[in-house]
């Protein structure tokens, strides 16, 4: 894959792209992570015209401007205006957990765009409760005041980060330097993440369980959801396969694996895909 980049509203999106010839997919990657996410399974799909970007605040792609909030309402907009900088009217969309819920919110949000969708290890949005609105608030405005004046984790050299990927996500040391090596940014005596430290401000508000049901049967294009097994805590069963039947065009596939298995086992989950985005 080769480097890209491109100026939306949000800022310049940097990415990679692989240049295959056929459809149009545009794929984004989960919390915290980046383009590098897709490395992997990219090799699988070399026939796809595939772009992957670092979302704004993730990997070599600006931050949002001091002030703004990262809102699945803005991804939505953000995912939209990369397609209109590359001049796609109609494309398909992979997401992997964070990504796949941005990629649920786009399809469901504008159905004339997008034409099929790969959701992997997410589907429509993480729920709350009602009860807990308030609750969620309080942690919200706390954390986001928090931020103020932290100081980000200095590393000398990459391999403690690294480290801290392994165990944080239960990856390989391979698929986590992937990951790292996208995520750094040199500073002074070192390295640092490159992601805007407001990513890990929770939600301020979620949709309740119904809503996400609305959603995910809103979605009307082709979608194939591909889960992990076993299922990660915020995923359990039944309720992501009672979600997945809520589609009205869709099918479920569950491959053995972590919640990064399109990286750990991309030959699987490539075959899991198959054909599905040439229609």
């Amino acid at each position: 894959m080769r480097e890209f980049e491109l100026d939306i509203a949000a800022g310049r999106i940097r990415g990679l792209r692989n240049g295959g010839n056929g459809p149009k997919v545009l794929a984004l990657h989960g919390w915290l992570d980046n383009a590098a996410s897709f490395v992997p399974l990219a090799a699988h799909l070399a026939d796809l015209d595939l772009v992957a970007p670092d979302l704004p605040g993730h990997g070599r792609s600006d931050h949002l401007p001091p002030g703004t909030e990262y809102t699945f309402a803005g991804a939505l907009h953000n995912v939209l205006d990369i397609a209109d900088a590359l001049g796609w009217e109609r494309f398909a969309l992979l997401g992997h957990s964070m990504g796949a819920g941005i990629a649920s919110l786009v399809a469901a949000g504008c159905p004339q765009r997008v034409e099929r969708l790969v959701a992997i290890e997410a589907l429509g949005a993480l729920p709350e409760s009602a009860e807990r609105t308030t609750a969620r608030l309080r942690e919200a405005v706390s954390a986001t005041r928090g931020l103020r004046g932290k100081r980000l984790r200095v590393f000398v050299d990459p391999q403690p980060a690294v480290r801290a990927r392994m165990q944080a996500n239960a990856l390989s040391e391979p698929v986590a330097r992937l990951l790292v090596e996208r995520g750094l940014a040199d500073v002074d005596g070192g390295h640092t993440w490159s992601s805007d430290p407001r990513l890990t401000v929770p939600t301020m508000v979620r949709m309740t369980d119904a809503q996400v049901d609305d959603l995910v049967a809103g979605i009307e294009c082709p979608t194939r959801v591909i889960y992990a097994d076993p299922p990660q805590p915020y995923l359990p069963e039944p309720d992501r396969s009672r979600r997945a039947r809520l589609l009205p065009r869709g099918d479920l596939t569950v491959l053995p694996g972590g919640h990064h298995l399109h990286m750990e086992n991309p030959r699987d989950v490539a075959a899991a895909i198959g054909r599905f985005f040439h229609g």
